[in-house]
């Protein structure tokens, strides 16, 4: 049996599309942070399961979800994302065949209606585990799940489809976000960055994203985002050289 876990706030322009992508699973579970438009209202459609809380940070919201499940397996979904008929049935294949104990998922990103192909989906994170003996770390951004040290660790070929930005402006925003989440990270653990430093990790940025990872060949769309994940990796150095003001810094959501 399978549980879906769903972390959100204010996804009601992305979480119909997720929750009907997911209809053959046997529980839904959403934490919600918040949300001030209707994505409680459509949630309420398609679960019973829902917790409303404060926002402690994506480890601490995934480690709630995940402790209210009960099924065998679990498989971690943001709002923005949804599950393809393939990957549906290779997640089901995955369970029935129980040749591992969690499965490593790509995720393909959408950019303005356009699933990309190269761009950001080489990395594969855990996504479908077991639930015994599971549990997220507690970092604010970037966060991991922690699986049993003997647990057998395997890939799928079909990857989640990511909807992260609606547009330009709606990734600005959401980089100004992770770009802070990573900052306070940065400079919790004394990390010292020069402008040297930022600029450098910048060009690498651009570099592996348009290169390495092919996003040359997703068109203007890879260019694109290319370009936004070196922004975001200078956001994420510059903020930590030159610091906000820490009372702007408690109001990041």
């Amino acid at each position: 049996m399978l549980s879906v876990i769903i972390i959100v706030k204010n996804e009601d322009q992305n979480i119909r599309r997720c929750l009907e992508s997911i209809r053959w699973v046997d529980e839904i579970i959403i934490v919600d942070s918040g949300s001030t438009d209707n994505t409680l209202s459509i949630a309420r459609e398609y679960t019973d399961k829902i917790l409303i809380t404060d926002w402690q940070g994506y480890g601490i919201q995934k480690q709630r979800a995940l402790e209210l499940a009960t099924c065998d397996w679990v498989l971690n979904l943001d709002g923005d994302e949804s599950v393809s008929e393939n990957l549906r049935q290779a997640i089901k294949d995955a369970m029935q065949n129980d040749l591992a104990d969690a499965f490593r998922i790509p995720i393909y990103l959408n950019f303005y209606g356009k699933n990309l192909n190269h761009s950001w989906c080489p990395k594969r994170h855990i996504r479908l585990y077991k639930r015994v003996g599971a549990s997220y770390t507690d970092k604010i951004v970037h966060e991991e799940i922690l699986v049993p040290p003997k647990a057998r660790i395997s890939k799928l070929r079909h990857g989640i489809q990511h909807h992260s930005f609606q547009d330009v402006s709606h990734a600005l925003y959401k980089m100004n976000i992770y770009s802070s989440y990573s900052a306070k990270i940065r400079i919790k653990a004394n990390k010292k960055y020069s402008l040297f430093k930022v600029l450098l990790h910048t060009s690498a940025m651009f570099f592996r994203c348009y290169f390495l990872q092919g996003g040359l060949f997703d068109g203007r769309n890879g260019f694109l985002l290319a370009i936004l994940s070196a922004h975001g990796s200078f956001y994420r150095g510059i903020k930590t050289v030159y610091r906000d003001n820490e009372r702007n810094m408690d109001k990041i959501p």
